[in-house]
């Protein structure tokens, strides 16, 4: 499940505060979420959450759900 927090992310980088999230959305459903917005949204992540993410494991996500447990496996690392 995405965290409140992911959301608010993802939210704040789209500015789109109402948006409804979920684990198997693809980039592409997302209003707004384009190549461009793809970087600042992953350079907010790892801003918020204090985490590194390569550019590898970021390619390899297929959906917001896998976002999540990247985060959380890379903050569960410290």
């Amino acid at each position: 499940m995405i965290s409140e927090r992911l959301a608010n992310v993802i939210r704040g980088e789209l500015n789109l505060p109402d948006l409804k999230l979920e684990d198997g959305m693809l980039a592409r459903e997302v209003p707004g979420w384009d190549s461009l917005r793809h970087l600042s949204i992953i350079a907010a992540v790892e801003r918020d959450f204090g985490v590194r993410l390569k550019s590898l494991e970021v390619m390899r996500l297929k959906n917001i759900g896998e976002l999540q447990a990247l985060v959380d496996r890379k903050m569960a690392v410290g």
